[in-house]
């Protein structure tokens, strides 16, 4: 009898063996889907290895049902990374299979087919068109001007924005657009012209360039404004000369068009996206012309790292230092460093690029595991903004709005500038307070505060999601007088519409910008100077150029400054030196100010004083002082469960359970941060060790143990390797 062994996407940490039956053993290939039988349902699983003749199997195997594909749909080198993702992350291998899949095909849906790109290009009828039409005709104007800058493919463009479907199909009919074909294999075809580099981007791209065939990390450490996705373009050209594809992570959809629009203007239509903004068909299109070597670059987030390349030449990680790129639930992976293995087993290079490298990454670096390339000059301007410090402890305050701030504000705007304020709080105020006996308003479902949303009228928990009406009068003691307390960017945007009504001002945060294509159309208002000041939550805070931005005020720095999190500094660092570098970008004089109750505190001071690298260096000798990571390895055990007390008992058997003489340490188990989430009691215990092959052979063995207890069955447990938070 021939035995298939098979992926199961289920929560078990194994494979299973299936008869051939009346299928071919030929087309059971490694990397083939198929439809099982799997309990009293059937499954799509996905074939691991070749079938094997087996005399007489120790027990009786149910056969495959079907084969879904004539040809595997995951090449050796796709089935070789999710075999490394299960192990290292300490995950079902079915699961990490079914995930790197898009839903059609992990459904046991057909490929989409996939036909070949066309460019949509601005027709002079429609140039002519496009400066008589009226204001009225607001979407079919934007339309025009896109494609006035270059042409774009249709699902770039829609993309961009979202609403413009009916307006694309009039400008069609007009002939005001008209599609042209997209350079397709061949010699590289340029669509725009590349601009001067300056003298630092030129050594870098030369140093890159050197290199050696093969497989090499290089950190890109450039400063916002210095030019970094302009080395990621030329890079991307040798790579396309070379006849190779090239995989691009951004770690937030929001970042994504505009990526991939820049990529396009470049290359053509040979740019597909591939992130869950996209329905599931637009994914798997995308997912099956990478297969099959159709397209030349992908953009992507980090489900990205997934997507099969036929032709693999380099792979880019913008941001790389993003907390985003860590999944944090079910399959907990870091994209980066998945992106890393992969660049390394497929012998080709991986850029990281970052004004803020993590600081794993810097460690890395520094250790020879990574080149560093630093780019320290803007390309506009030869300085950064000013940075400076507003003391809240002797201001008075308008809702959370220094004076020396507002005057800051006041004084960019009359020079022509804008202003952008940024607070990491959405709504009106994050607490609702009755003034007679003290009742704040409480989340039933977590140990949180509800957040007041005066404009919806609600109260909304930020963790659970629950909402209720706000109340008229306090549950407690029927008191009417209900102050909300603190700020979000609700209150801030009406604070200063009192102060400035004559300005337009907007918020950015994602209560705002919930509606499709709202925050392309917002940005794009930033850029034409339409909007002068911007209120916003960390969706401003990177990867967008502002020319006439020329002021920053941070609110609140002190909640990173004091977190519960190990890597709240090094966040807050980050947070600070992306928004200071949205300011100045065009060479007009910055000022950033930071408003905070500890303007003495050492770090922050370093941070101002001395740029982010002598930040970093200041936080990496705490980091050993301590035992953290990037000098120790981290691994965390959860546990949710509906009964208090349940998750922490079974973290202590667990703990009982643990293999000795590992040198590993555990620290726990103990209340989560937040104790009560959802409707769950949460507890944790954290692992601790200087060697990351002690601790992935402890929790090899460790993890086959608690899958026995008893208690595990009857609540929600997992395993978070290298974890992004402690939270």
């Amino acid at each position: 009898m021939k035995l298939v062994s098979v992926a199961i996407p289920a929560p078990l940490r194994r494979r299973f063996d299936y008869a051939a039956g009346d299928i071919d053993p030929a087309l059971l290939l490694p990397g083939v889907l198929v439809r099982v039988p799997f309990g009293r349902r059937e499954q799509i699983g996905v074939v691991l290895e070749a079938p094997r003749e087996v005399a007489a199997p120790e027990f009786e195997c149910r056969p495959v049902t079907a084969v879904l594909d004539p040809a595997p749909l995951l090449d050796a080198e796709l089935l070789a990374l999710c075999q490394w993702a299960a192990d290292y992350y300490h995950y079902p291998l079915g699961e990490v299979l079914a995930a790197a899949l898009p839903g059609p095909l992990r459904h046991g849906k057909p490929a989409p087919s996939t036909a070949a790109p066309t460019l949509l290009s601005l027709t002079a009828a429609g140039s002519e068109a496009l400066a008589a039409l009226p204001a009225r005709s607001a979407a079919l104007k934007a339309l025009l001007e896109k494609l006035g800058e270059g042409a774009l493919s249709r699902a770039t463009l829609l993309e961009a924005q979202p609403k413009a479907a009916p307006a694309l199909r009039r400008a069609l009919a007009q002939n005001w657009v008209e599609h042209v074909a997209a350079a397709g294999g061949g010699a590289v075809r340029m669509l725009e012209t590349p601009p001067p580099l300056t003298t630092e981007q030129s050594a870098a791209l030369a140093s890159l360039r050197a290199a050696p065939p093969g497989y090499a990390a290089t950190l890109l450490e450039g400063v916002t404004g210095s030019g970094k996705t302009e080395i990621y373009l030329q890079l991307t050209a040798d790579a396309l000369e070379r006849g190779q594809q090239v995989l691009v992570l951004a770690p937030e959809i929001g970042l994504t068009p505009q990526l991939a629009e820049r990529f396009e203007r470049r290359f053509g239509a040979r740019v597909a996206s591939y992130h869950s903004g996209l329905s599931d068909n637009e994914r798997a299109r995308s997912w099956m012309r990478a297969r099959r070597g159709e397209v030349d670059v992908i953009v992507g987030t980090r489900s990205a790292v997934f997507v099969p390349l036929a032709r693999p030449g380099l792979i880019l990680i913008d941001e790389e230092h993003d907390v985003s790129y860590k999944q944090q639930e079910g399959l907990r992976y870091s994209a980066r460093d998945l992106a890393l293995i992969r660049a390394r087993r497929l012998r080709i290079p991986a850029v990281l690029g970052s004004a803020t490298p993590a600081l794993e990454s810097r460690h890395n670096a520094a250790a020879g595991r990574y080149r560093h390339l630093r780019l320290q000059q803007r390309v506009f301007s030869a300085a950064g903004p000013r940075i400076g410090v507003v003391d809240m402890r002797a201001q008075p305050l308008k809702h959370g709005l220094s004076v020396p701030l507002l005057d800051g504000v006041e004084r960019h705007l009359a020079a022509g500038g804008q202003a952008l304020l940024f607070l990491n709080r959405r709504g009106y105020a994050p607490a609702l307070l009755c003034h007679d006996c003290g009742w704040v308003a409480p989340c039933p479902n977590c140990d949180a505060r509800m957040t007041l949303h005066r404009a919806r009228k609600r109260l909304i928990c930020h963790h659970c999601g629950h909402a209720v009406s706000m109340p008229l009068a306090c549950p407690d003691c029927g008191g009417t007088t209900l102050v909300p307390v603190g700020q979000g960017t609700e209150r801030v945007e009406d604070t200063l519409r009192l102060r400035f009504p004559e300005r337009r001002i907007e918020r950015f945060d994602s209560d705002r910008l919930g509606r499709a294509g709202e925050l392309e159309r917002l940005l794009a208002d930033v850029r034409s100077g339409a909007i002068d000041i911007l209120v916003g939550t960390q969706v401003l805070a990177k990867g967008h150029d502002f020319a006439g931005l020329s002021f920053a005020g941070v609110l609140d720095v002190d909640q990173a400054l004091y977190g519960s999190d190990f890597r709240a500094l090094e966040r807050m660092g980050q947070l600070v030196t992306q928004v200071a570098g949205r300011v100045g970008r065009t060479g007009q004089p910055g000022e950033v100010l930071l408003q905070t109750h500890q303007p003495e505190h050492p770090l922050l001071r370093v941070l101002i004083d001395q740029g982010y690298p002598a930040f970093c260096e200041a936080l990496l000798k705490e980091r050993r002082d301590f035992g953290l990571p990037p000098f120790a390895h981290l691994a965390l055990l959860r546990a949710e469960a509906r009964e208090e007390g349940e998750a922490l008992a079974f973290l202590k058997q667990a703990r009982d359970r643990m293999p000795q003489g590992s040198g590993i340490e555990a620290l726990g188990p103990a209340p989560a941060g937040m104790a009560r989430r959802a409707g769950y009691h949460r507890a944790q215990l954290l692992l601790r060790g200087t060697s990351r092959t002690a601790l992935h052979q402890l929790l090899e063995q460790w993890i086959t143990d608690i899958e026995t207890l008893p208690a595990g069955r009857r609540l929600r447990w997992s395993v978070d390797v290298d974890p992004a938070d402690l939270f």
